[in-house]
């Protein structure tokens, strides 16, 4: 029956399909859906062929008519099918694809259902046909660049036509020129980079063997053979490995930012097999959950149908191979289940934002601004006219001749200013290694209110070194750790002394301390228990690198025999476990092997003790705790061990005085605690305890409810053994940096996926929350109500930090965002602890949104790439865990410390000098816009220049450009004092440096000196009034180098070059440019004679006119540095 339904192709109509899904509705709520009836269900659509351009297609919602027409797989799940046209047509408008369970069929992609996404890496912005609109679109959404478009499209109509087409088109072509070179080679570079991912080759496994494929050819249900160091291409399901544990390891730094290894175990029905080959003798899928954000979690199932009965294996995240991490061990072979832009870490990543600074937008409003004053100057220009004529043709001539006003030269200025910041950033040796990679916002670095800063290897090194030991009457700290090596030494001579002397093997001395608890133990009896638990209790596997020239093969015959100590690493997933297990080999007991099953250790004597592993309860963030049960192979002792935090294990562990006490003093400390206990249990014991423990493990319903249940049931009464502190050590000179950035007025909050404890220990030590504050810690919560109730304890502190986890954070911001954010931002500090790297971009939003201030985002993982994306200023470091964040950055620096300077010194003087800069070249515009007005004005409001097109451009360029961009140079406090007093940070963050209030008052003296200009030149000089254009031009040129030299405030060498080297040009072209230098055309017949510009008379008169316009200027600067100095100027005085 299944054979004969018509299966539509996409392209055949709508109506059909609609027709054909109502009988397969009918159809599959006939058919049972068991495992046997499974396979016949699926059957396949008829493909069309997919070039590469379809394959966008594809990814862009044509996918969709595929999720609609073919027939589901009778999985567990069972999508409903689209109804109705409209469903239909709804859905392809909206080319959002929805993602749903699958079943994949291993090594036959040819069997998958559906149409999966191409498994392609693109970081692109554009592509050929988007870049340059994308480009030009980025450029005339500035209201500024826009203006300057249509001004310079005006000058193709004759009756408008005012200068010659290049004073207009020149400065418009060569801002767009060097915006495009500056995007293409950028854009060029991420090609390059995602060319170099997605061509990659792997091996893919098939009936024929092996062949290699191109990583971006991988599909869904391909075989892949991964080897060592090799990154992983697409998430995968483990199906075997070459390593006889059937277990690897993975490190997942570029996916979640830690940098200790994942242990994954195979897929056991898989790993069983004999041979590689065999993967193609079963028949088997496994059906996947829908692709999630989650890189912690995974369901699914593995099922082999061809033996009787079907081998039925739950899938769950230790069985996954996510994309993006890389094979530590081994070589690894996985089914593919997810592709593209479905795997976690593209899913994890948000696409990067065109970042604008806050003072282009300031500026942007300016020119608003200015814009309408011109409108309304030349309003007022046909008004005085009396609307004569064609009054709208005259308007417009009035528009383009005040179009100075808004100066294109603004934007040249600022973008050849931010690349000479990000030049100075790069070669401040203070800093070394700082590459800026975006060179549009170095003046945001000045204006940051909010630092989000990631832990592990941001803050801290990532490294950890046992520092303490304490047994609740002794402790031992870093200096007495040989007293420790020496107990551990006799305590294990005398025991394979008695044993020897018994002729036995089993220690009849320690066997009857143990059934008598009661009576008090030595010393050094307790410390040998602990250091034995230390070192059983873990999930640390030795790994042996191979010597040079050792095959794999000897390699493993080799660990078997001896355990040399020279090539031996260890591995876990957490780099505490790690440094426990260190020291415990520093005092003599050795973790030499460990396998699924067992685990050996070396005392210092070298012989070798072996304990069968029975059980593991793994660390969660739930349990805060890990357990063991181990059986000593040689006195069959049956003992349960048990680690974890102080907070878990105090009601587990029997009564005692000091525990609370002594976890305080060593959190005091910046250490990181965990309390170590045992049980010992019978035979019988643990046989009860293991039927019970399976039972839950099988049940379908709240299983982890049940399973804890069990667990808890043997952890009472457990006996305390000691107390551990691990130090996680700090990066060079966080403490300071920290201090600095708080004294400056920015609020610093951490956000890490680590464990509260942990960010809470680190948040202390690295002195982010003060000796004095208080922590609130945020209590875990599930629903409204409890956010509610929280939120309101939280609201009645004062002065204190927050420490939320991640989930209550998601809870909170569910239900009462807006309440939650205005309380955390009103905290000295935040520490956001258990965050998934899309949570922590969604920080960054909300904090841009609920507050308008300036964001900055640092880390070093790629678990940081979607905040930094995010905040307004993202800065990367290169850390041990790769570079992805340092080249997904804005600012990548080398360490924490740098941050300091690159914010006090160079965001400093980027804004200051920027906001100087732009507001100069607006004043230089105005100034020639008042002269026009008052020369239109006396001359009866004749649209006519005043000045030709050739001065026009040369006043913007070579005249005054030169000075005026020297600007770049000025800086108002010298770099040792802005870092020794971060305080004239807060200053900066108001924005006074670029406001209205600051703008208005250029306006003014622009209106001003532009007054005085003309005026003066029309008043002294009647008897040469052809010579105004001369007079007026060179007191014009005159008053804009004193302006600079008056807006400078601290002197530099090239400064006083530029000043002279514009006179210079200035002189000699009056001299060759005459012609230009009469009133109006050429053909007014007045040429400018050099006798005349050599007169007495003329250079006086212009001296006197410049020091009219000047003089008040300086006279009113310097009454105002004496009555109202800035903050700055009391410090260098």
């Amino acid at each position: 029956m299944a054979d004969q339904i018509p299966l539509y192709p996409v392209r055949s109509a709508v109506v059909a399909a609609v027709a054909a899904n109502r009988k397969r509705a009918a159809y599959y709520s006939a058919a049972g859906s068991g495992p046997g009836g499974e396979r016949h269900n699926r059957l396949l659509p008829v493909m069309p062929e997919v070039g590469t351009i379809g394959v966008l297609a594809w990814e862009r919602g044509l996918a969709l008519t595929w999720s609609i027409l073919s027939i589901p797989g009778a999985g567990p799940s069972d999508p409903t099918l689209a109804g109705s046209c409209c469903d239909w047509l709804i859905n392809i408008c909206r080319k959002k694809k929805e993602l749903k369970a699958r079943t994949v069929w291993l090594g036959c992609p040819e069997k998958c259902e559906e149409q999966y996404p191409k498994n392609s890496i693109k970081n692109q912005k554009y592509n050929i046909f988007t870049f340059i609109p994308g480009v030009l679109y980025e450029q005339f959404k500035f209201f500024l660049n826009l203006y300057f478009l249509v001004v310079s499209c005006s000058q193709f109509v004759p009756a408008l036509k005012i200068g010659y087409l290049y004073t207009y088109w020149a400065p418009l072509g060569f801002v767009l020129a060097v915006t495009m070179i500056r995007e293409a080679v950028d854009e060029f570079r991420r090609f390059q980079r995602d060319k170099e991912m997605n061509s990659q080759l792997y091996s893919k496994l098939t009936i024929r063997g092996k062949v290699q494929v191109k990583s971006s050819d991988i599909q869904v249900g391909d075989l892949i053979i991964v080897e060592k160091n090799q990154r992983i291409p697409s998430d995968m399901v483990f199906l075997r490995t070459s390593e006889k544990t059937g277990s690897c390891f993975i490190r997942t730094d570029q996916l979640d930012g830690e940098t200790d290894w994942k242990l994954k175990v195979a897929v056991s029905c898989t790993q069983r097999l004999p041979a590689l080959g065999d993967l193609f003798s079963i028949s088997a899928y496994v059906y996947a959950q829908k692709p999630q954000l989650d890189i912690h979690g995974f369901e699914g199932t593995f099922t082999r149908e061809d033996s009787d009965p079907p081998i039925h294996e739950s899938l769950s995240i230790e069985n996954t191979l996510w994309a993006s991490t890389v094979v530590a061990s081994g070589t690894v072979i996985g089914v593919v289940i997810y592709t593209g832009k479905e795997t976690r870490s593209v899913m994890n990543t948000s696409n990067p934002k065109n970042k604008v600074g806050l003072l282009d937008l300031e500026l942007n409003q300016l020119t608003k601004a200015l814009f309408l004053a011109l409108v309304a100057l030349s309003i007022v220009m046909v008004t005085l006219q009396g609307f004569v004529g064609p009054w709208y043709r005259n308007l417009f001539r009035f528009l383009l001749l005040f179009s100075y006003i808004i100066p294109i030269s603004l934007r040249v200025n600022l973008d050849m200013g931010k690349a000479a910041y990000g030049w100075m950033i790069m070669k401040d040796e203070h800093i070394p290694g700082t590459v800026v990679r975006t060179s549009t916002i170095p003046e945001e670095l000045g204006r940051l209110v909010y630092l989000l800063t990631d832990k592990t290897g941001t803050l801290t090194q990532n490294e950890m070194i046992f520092k303490r030991l304490h047994l609740g009457t002794v402790s031992y700290g870093t200096d007495t750790m040989d007293e420790i090596q020496n107990h551990i030494i006799n305590s294990y001579s005398q025991m394979f002394a008695q044993a020897s002397g018994n002729g036995t093997s089993s220690t009849p001395s320690r066997k009857s301390q143990s059934s008598t608890p009661k009576v008090r133990k030595s010393v050094s009896s307790r410390i040998h228990e602990a250091v034995k638990a230390i070192a059983l209790c873990h999930n640390v596997t030795p790994v042996y690198e191979s010597r040079a020239g050792v095959t794999s093969e000897t390699e493993y015959a080799e660990v078997d025999q001896d355990f040399s100590d020279e090539n031996r690493t260890y591995q876990a997933s957490s780099p505490d476990e790690v440094a426990l297990v260190q020291w415990t080999e520093s005092v003599g007991l050795t973790l030499v092997n460990r396998d699924l099953t067992s685990m050996q250790l070396k005392t210092p004597g070298g012989q070798i003790l072996t304990y069968s592993i029975l059980q593991i309860f793994p660390f969660t963030s739930e349990s805060k705790r890990m357990g063991i049960i181990v059986r000593d192979e040689s006195t069959t002792e049956i003992t349960f061990y048990m680690k974890g935090a102080d907070v878990a294990m105090s009601s587990i562990v029997q009564y005692n005085d000091w525990l609370e006490e002594e976890c305080g003093n060593m959190a005091r400390e910046g250490l990181r605690t965990l309390v170590v206990a045992k049980k010992s249990l019978t035979e019988e014991q643990y046989q009860d305890f293991e039927n019970r423990y399976s039972q839950a493990k099988l049940s379908i319903h709240d299983r982890t409810l049940k399973v804890a249940a069990v667990v808890e049931s043997v952890e009472r009464e457990m006996e305390l053994l000691c107390l551990t502190g691990v130090e996680d050590q700090l990066q060079a000179d966080v403490r300071p940096a920290l201090e600095m950035l708080r004294n400056a007025g920015i609020k610093i909050w951490m956000l890490t996926g680590d464990k509260l404890e942990t960010a809470t220990c680190i948040a202390k030590s690295s002195h982010l929350v003060s000796r004095t504050q208080d922590i609130h810690i945020f209590r875990p919560v599930t629903n409204r109500g409890e956010a509610h109730l929280e939120l309101n304890a939280f609201r009645r502190k004062h002065d204190c930090a927050l420490v939320i986890a991640g989930d209550s954070l998601e809870v909170c911001l569910k239900y009462y965002e807006h309440e939650l954010v205005e309380l955390a931002c009103q905290c000295p500090a935040v520490v956001c602890c258990r965050c998934s790297p899309t949570q922590k971009a969604h920080i960054v939003k909300l904090l841009q949104q609920h507050t308008g201030k300036r964001t900055c985002a640092i880390g070093d993982g790629g678990n940081d790439v979607s905040m930094i994306q995010a905040a307004d200023c993202g800065i990367g470091i290169e850390g041990k865990e790769g570079k992805q964040a340092s080249l997904a950055a804005d600012f990548s620096i080398t360490q924490f410390k740098h941050i300091g300077r690159l914010l006090m010194v160079h965001g400093r003087n980027s804004y200051k000098r920027s906001a100087a800069l732009g507001q100069f070249v607006m004043h230089r515009g105005l100034i020639i816009s008042t002269m026009q007005a008052v020369f239109s004005s006396v001359f009866y409001f004749a649209s006519v220049p005043l000045y030709q097109g050739f001065l026009m451009v040369g006043y913007a360029t070579i005249y005054t450009m030169f000075p005026v961009f020297s600007l770049v140079l000025d800086q108002d406090v010298k770099p040792e004092m802005a870092l020794l007093y971060p305080e004239l940070y807060k200053d900066l963050t108001k924005g006074r440096s670029l406001s209205f209030k600051t703008f208005l008052i250029w306006v003014l003296i622009s209106i001003y000196q532009g007054g005085i200009l003309m005026y003066g030149a029309l008043v002294l000089f009647e008897s040469e009034f052809v010579h105004v254009v001369a007079i007026s031009f060179t007191a014009l040129i005159l008053t804009e180098l004193l302006m600079v030299a008056l807006t400078i405030r601290t002197w530099h060498w090239l400064m006083v070059v530029a000043e002279f080297l514009s006179l210079g040009c200035y002189v000699a072209s009056l001299a060759f440019l005459n012609e230009y230098f009469g009133i109006g055309r050429v053909s007014f017949g007045a040429f400018l004679d050099v006798a005349f510009i050599t007169t007495v008379t003329f250079l006086w008169k212009v001296s006197a006119i410049t020091v009219v316009s000047c003089l008040p200027l300086y006279i009113l600067k310097y009454l105002k540095r004496k009555l109202s100095p800035p903050s700055y100027s009391k410090l260098t005085s």
